[in-house]
């Protein structure tokens, strides 16, 4: 397994999303050509994937940095593997290489949330070495 940092739109990459995220989020939108290109050039996204040895992506992570006046914050989103390659530490290698990427840019902290009913996520991210905070997380809906 390989993973690395997607750097430009392709059909490969977008028809991979698309599969994954449905997997993550059953009222997500398909992500198009254009929405994929705004994530990939923004400078505060860094979309990893992970890829079997045949090249096929198997998984993704969405790092997000982004500077405020306390430092450089950055935040874990959009965690998924392939139901088929569950339980082979696609998560795992994702998120080590989200934190070292995040370590070397100068982030102190990385955080992330995840649902109570994603048991084995909640389980890497502990051995992982992150804590659960006692905080609250507040979600203001647009309309």
């Amino acid at each position: 397994m390989q993973v690395e940092e997607a750097t430009m739109v392709t059909g490969d990459l977008l028809a991979a999303l698309n599969r994954l995220v449905s997997q993550l989020s059953a009222s997500a939108a398909p992500l198009t050509e254009d929405r994929l290109r705004e994530v990939l050039e923004s400078p505060a996204t860094h979309l990893l994937v992970a890829r079997d040895d045949r090249s096929t992506i198997i998984g993704s992570l969405t790092l997000a940095m982004f500077r405020i006046p306390t430092g450089l914050r950055a935040w874990i989103e959009d965690v998924v593997v392939d139901e088929a390659a569950r339980g082979q530490r696609v998560g795992e290698a994702l998120s080590r290489h989200a934190l070292e990427m995040a370590r070397s840019s100068g982030a102190r902290t990385v955080e992330l949330t995840s649902r109570p009913e994603r048991v084995a996520a909640n389980r890497l991210y502990a051995r992982l070495g992150f804590a659960r905070r006692d905080t609250n997380v507040y979600r203001y809906t647009l309309s």
